[in-house]
């Protein structure tokens, strides 16, 4: 066997086994953040409201972090009269009406402009529900790596496979060529 042969026969080895150890590594990476996702969620106790998808259970998936964060903002939507935090004034003036005239804004006891308190309503809703869809997108990446995790350890697989077989055929023809036996394939 030419020595170039040989290189690239143990190349094909190496590469399968190499995409073999990746493939398991990016499964198990994966189904540990799907299971640290879904055990950080159980652990907050967030239980469906009556008018989301899953009305009394446990916010405990991606999928249902993310539908409750969509209940969250349709509810948040309700109570500021359908206004963004964008939208809104950023203080309130002498009748409690929204404005962002800091001189036309109600003053407090130090002299302040007071506040619309509804913004924060958005603050906090922008907060729990910017975590919830990360929950969902950590759990959606955690299955993309368990699927090029699969994909990577098929491959390597096939490396193998096609590494092995090679270096096989190639040992039985030059054995039938001298008339012998073929020996066993060993690197």
């Amino acid at each position: 066997m030419t020595s170039k042969r040989k290189i690239l026969e143990i190349g094909g080895i190496a590469a399968g086994v190499i995409l073999i150890a990746f493939g398991i590594a990016a499964i198990v990476m994966g189904y540990n953040g799907r299971t640290e996702v879904r055990d950080s969620l159980a652990r907050e106790n967030i239980v469906g409201t009556p008018d989301s998808t899953i009305p009394g259970q446990k916010v405990d998936t991606g999928s249902e972090a993310k539908a409750f964060a969509d209940v969250m903002r349709a509810h948040t939507l309700e109570i500021t009269g359908g206004q963004t935090y964008a939208e809104m004034g950023r203080f309130l003036d002498e009748d409690g009406n929204p404005t962002s005239d800091e001189a036309a804004a109600a003053k407090d006891e130090n002299g302040q402009p007071v506040e619309n308190g509804l913004r924060n309503v958005w603050v906090t809703e922008t907060a729990l529900s910017t975590a919830l869809n990360m929950s969902y997108m950590a759990e959606q990446l955690a299955l993309f790596g368990i699927v090029v995790g699969v994909a990577l350890l098929l491959s390597g697989i096939g490396f193998l496979v096609l590494a092995l077989g090679g270096a096989l055929r190639h040992r039985e023809a030059a054995a039938a060529a001298s008339g012998t036996a073929a020996r066993p394939l060993t690197t």
